[in-house]
């Protein structure tokens, strides 16, 4: 069995990096606050961020090419999250009826609790060229995903 090459290795690493990167300029920098859907492409991206990393310094080959493979696949699984978000925002088909989660402040927490704005899973916070942000994870996870994957298949 032949390692995974580098450059796949890298990718898988790189890319839910950068989603997650853009995520917490979102929140963080324009005031994004994410629905629950949007943590569950966040989890997705964090264990193929996590497996990506332990694929890149494992040295057991047999090893490093499961870990890289679960990180393909956490990406992949991001993308079909985001997919199925951006349907819900688009209302192509209904989400789930509890996807809903709060922005809590600082302060008493029941009053955090009672003033919190409620964001939705249905409602897109922010497009560009009607791409919703889940839209565009799923749009870039897959793409991205079928390339390492092809990148990982012709090296070897």
């Amino acid at each position: 069995m032949r390692p995974v090459p580098k450059l796949a290795r890298a990718l898988a690493m790189i890319v839910p990096a950068g989603a997650m990167a853009a995520a917490l300029i979102a929140q963080y920098g324009y005031g994004l606050a994410p629905c629950e859907m949007c943590w569950w492409q966040r989890y997705a991206h964090i264990a193929a961020l996590v497996l990506a990393i332990l694929a890149w310094v494992t040295r057991d080959v047999r090893a490093q090419t499961v870990l890289f493979w679960l990180a393909v696949l956490g990406i992949v699984i991001s993308g079909l999250i985001g997919g199925f978000h951006a349907g819900v925002e688009y209302h192509w088909w209904q989400g789930l009826t509890t996807c809903s989660t709060t922005r809590l402040g600082g302060g008493d927490a029941l009053d955090a609790i009672m003033s919190a704005p409620v964001i939705r899973c249905d409602v897109a916070a922010w497009s560009l060229f009607g791409i919703s942000m889940a839209g565009y994870n799923c749009l870039g996870s897959l793409i991205a995903a079928a390339g390492i994957a092809g990148l990982a298949r012709r090296g070897r």
